[in-house]
């Protein structure tokens, strides 16, 4: 009878199925370098007739002088609002290629975070729009032109949306645990209207000759192309950029974030209806052989929603606060552990109290055999959610490449996890947490 009322539902569910066991397997990738000394991974799959290109450079805010925070960032905007005519290319302002880009039905994208610079490229894989959307991407990753006139109005508007932000609460609250957290490192850095009346298009077109070069070049490619097809691509879409003369250099090592000597709190007055708290201190790199115990680790304390030890303490047993999670932002360096929560100004010391002792118990016991079965089986259960689209794909293929993970790393992920034991979480949070030398800042709590 249920299938009489709902005739399609089997149908749906071998489609779900299907499209998991499709994700599970193993999508080979192939790694090789160009004579430029470009790295290119490739994931060749013909389940969509796109290609998606990922570029990433060590462009990012890391590598920003401290009174120009931000000339990562809006370098990366200035990419996209015009490019400089070439021999018989013309000069095209943003709107000119805006509509360029919706002729060919592709998308192009310049971002910053933290470590990298990345340009990313989806079109259609028929050969015709493919070579045209390349060639497009290559002119602004090679000719960006960055307009004086647009930069000043830019400046403008970012400057608006940071004063509006300055009167958040939350951005008190990220401002301040940042600069706690990661003292004068890069990490910390705060962008301000100050630090952007310093940055000017002379200071991005030197950064970008000096740091956006084919030799320090990842690619991941994703998508219906073949191995030749992908080396083409890859070529065309570095071939604007100037080669450097000689060998290239490489750049020099920007500072580790050094570990906390002693515990941080700061408490600001602010009048909101919430206090707002983060919790925390440096965590761990990407890199850190520890990464697979920290991730099943933190699903159990805080990052497993409903689930976690913090969501049952702090919002279960005493209704403290709404949401609380934690999490690790591991980059090339020791990304921040934070716990975060809203709360009321007069609960804000009671669920610190609350949330400190739930890390310190969890640091000292570890989890129960319990809990990481279940973390387990949602974590894995969950992967083939993470490659079910060429866009997934490229974020992890980008990731094994930006991070110099084993090419097989999607196909072990599964045993990697697998074979995390509760005392491998245990003995992981003892060496990245101390939880009597963390940072705590409340942002909103009344005297």
């Amino acid at each position: 009878m249920q299938n009489l009322r709902n005739p399609t539902r089997p149908l749906v569910c071998l489609a779900f199925a299907l499209a998991a066991a499709a994700a599970q397997a193993a999508v080979p990738i192939e790694q090789w370098t160009l004579s430029n000394g470009a790295k290119v991974y490739l994931a060749a799959t013909d389940a969509l007739p796109i290609v998606d290109v990922q570029i990433d450079f060590d462009a990012g805010s890391r590598r920003d002088p401290a009174a120009q925070a931000g000339l990562a960032g809006v370098t990366a905007g200035m990419v996209e609002k015009g490019i400089r005519a070439n021999g018989s290319d013309p000069a095209m302002d943003q709107n000119a290629l805006g509509e360029a880009w919706a002729d060919l039905g592709a998308n192009f994208d310049a971002s910053a975070g933290t470590d990298r610079m990345s340009f990313s490229l989806r079109t259609l894989a028929t050969p015709a729009l493919l070579d045209k959307a390349v060639r497009l991407a290559a002119r602004e990753i090679g000719e960006p032109s960055f307009p004086e006139d647009v930069w000043q109005r830019e400046r403008e508007r970012l400057n608006a949306a940071i004063r509006e932000a300055n009167t958040k609460p939350a951005t008190l609250a990220s401002r301040t645990f940042g600069q706690a957290v990661y003292g004068s490192h890069p990490y910390g850095q705060d962008v301000t209207e100050a630090t952007l009346a310093r940055i000017d298009t002379a200071a991005m077109r030197q950064r970008y000759e000096q740091l956006i070069q084919p030799c320090r070049a990842k690619l991941s490619i994703v998508g219906a192309v073949t191995r030749a097809q992908a080396d083409t691509i890859a070529a065309a879409l570095l071939s604007r950029l100037p080669e450097p003369a000689g060998t290239c250099a490489p750049l020099p090592p920007a500072p580790e974030v050094a570990p906390l000597a002693a515990s941080k709190e700061e408490r600001l007055p602010f009048d909101s209806a919430q206090a707002h708290v983060w919790i925390g201190q440096p965590g761990y790199p990407r890199s850190d052989p520890d990464h697979f115990a920290l991730t099943l680790g933190n699903y159990i304390l805080g990052g497993g929603g409903f689930v976690s030890r913090l969501t049952e303490e702090v919002r279960e047993k005493r209704g403290l606060a709404y949401s609380v999670y934690s999490s690790f932002s591991p980059g090339l360096h020791a990304g921040a552990f934070r716990i975060g929560f809203q709360t009321r100004p007069d609960q804000a010391d009671a669920a610190v109290k609350v949330a400190r002792e739930v890390v310190a118990k969890f640091v000292a016991e570890g989890p129960t055999a319990a809990e990481l079965k279940a973390a387990k089986d949602n974590l894995i259960g969950g992967f083939p959610l993470l490659l079910d689209s060429n866009r997934k794909l490229l974020s992890n293929v980008a990731n094994i490449a930006w991070n110099d993970l084993p090419l097989d790393y999607l196909e072990t992920w599964t045993a990697r996890m697998n074979a995390v034991t509760v005392a491998d979480i245990k003995a992981a949070f003892a060496r990245k947490l101390q939880p009597d030398r963390m940072v705590t800042v409340v942002v909103g709590a009344r005297p």
